[in-house]
Order: structure tokens, then C-alpha cells, then sequence
């Protein structure tokens, strides 16, 4: 395991609120009718299926591929790489569980360097590392987003996904342990 950092130690964070909202918006698109679920509802993947699936692509198809492994997938953002509602839910959950540990496996430089990759256009670009690793936390919180608004927008309850609510359980639980 890597020495740990403040890099470390921010993006670690980060990545179990990754975890957290993803489960509390996945919660609470559970009881959508299909209907409801499938329905362009103005995003701009349409429907929260279509916003789901855009998030699988990203975070998970890219964004981890590129991070993890230096790989440069060519996938279309809009692609529907999951098709199935229930296997779509298990896929964010145990894509977004596969960031903590990767985060802590690298070393401390390795946050100061820069991530070098090709575009799904094909075109290559080198961009630092560290706030291209934030960007894949903060596109995940922009759609997770959207996908409350449709949720409010249908009449259905929508979560708290606030980072600090995340922030407020992680200290109630250090105080009880």
C-alpha cells in the first residue's frame, strides 16, 4: 500500500461519498415504475436509465479504465452498456466500491503527475492527475443531480445527497465506535 497523503486522504474521502450517494439515489429510483424509470424526462441522456447508463460509461468504462489500467476504451458516452435495470444498479455499486482501493494503492507522486490518454474522438491528451480524478467525482454528483430533479419532477421523494450529510454520518459513526 501507498504512504498515505493529503491527496490520498481528500480523494479517499471523495470516492466513499462516491459510494454513499450512489447507493442513496440508487435507493431511491428502486420503487420508479419502469415506465417512469425509462421515460425521457429532458436530461441529457433522456431518461434516469439513460443518466444511469451515461454514469456506468464514464465512471466505470472510462474514467477507471483510464486510471487504473492506462487504457483508453472507445465507447460512446450515450451508449446503453446495460440494458437491464437491475444489473445497471449492481454495476454502479460495485463500480463505485473499486475506487478506494485503487486510490490508496498509488503512491504519493503519483497525484502531482499528470494522466495521459486518448479521447473516445481519438485524440490524446495529458491532464493533471489529481483534478482529473476530481472531475470524475464531481461529473457522478452533477448527474446524480439531474437525476434528483427527474425524480422530483415525477413526484417521488428524492434523497439528500449532500456532501456533508455523508460527512455528518462518517463522524456520528467515529463517535460511536
Amino acid at each position: 500500500m501507498a504512504e498515505l497523503n493529503p491527496w490520498h486522504t481528500h480523494f479517499a474521502r471523495l470516492a466513499r461519498y462516491n459510494v454513499w450517494a450512489t447507493a442513496r439515489l440508487l435507493d431511491a429510483v428502486a420503487p420508479l415504475s419502469d415506465a417512469d424509470y425509462r421515460k425521457d424526462v429532458g436530461l441529457f441522456f433522456k431518461s434516469i436509465h439513460g443518466t444511469l447508463n451515461h454514469l456506468l460509461v464514464g465512471e466505470h468504462a472510462l474514467w477507471f479504465q483510464r486510471f487504473a489500467h492506462g487504457a483508453s476504451p472507445v465507447v460512446q458516452l450515450d451508449a446503453e452498456v446495460e440494458p437491464d435495470r437491475a444489473r445497471l444498479t449492481q454495476a454502479l455499486r460495485d463500480g463505485a466500491a473499486r475506487w478506494a482501493p485503487l486510490i490508496a494503492s498509488w503512491p504519493a507522486e503519483r497525484f502531482d503527475a499528470t494522466l495521459d490518454y486518448t479521447t473516445t474522438k481519438g485524440v490524446p491528451v495529458s491532464l493533471p492527475f489529481a483534478a482529473t480524478l476530481a472531475h470524475v467525482f464531481n461529473h457522478g454528483t452533477h448527474h446524480r443531480g439531474q437525476i434528483t430533479a427527474a425524480l422530483t419532477a415525477l413526484g417521488q421523494p428524492c434523497p439528500e445527497l449532500d456532501f456533508a450529510y455523508c460527512l455528518h454520518e462518517e463522524a456520528a459513526r467515529e463517535k460511536a465506535a
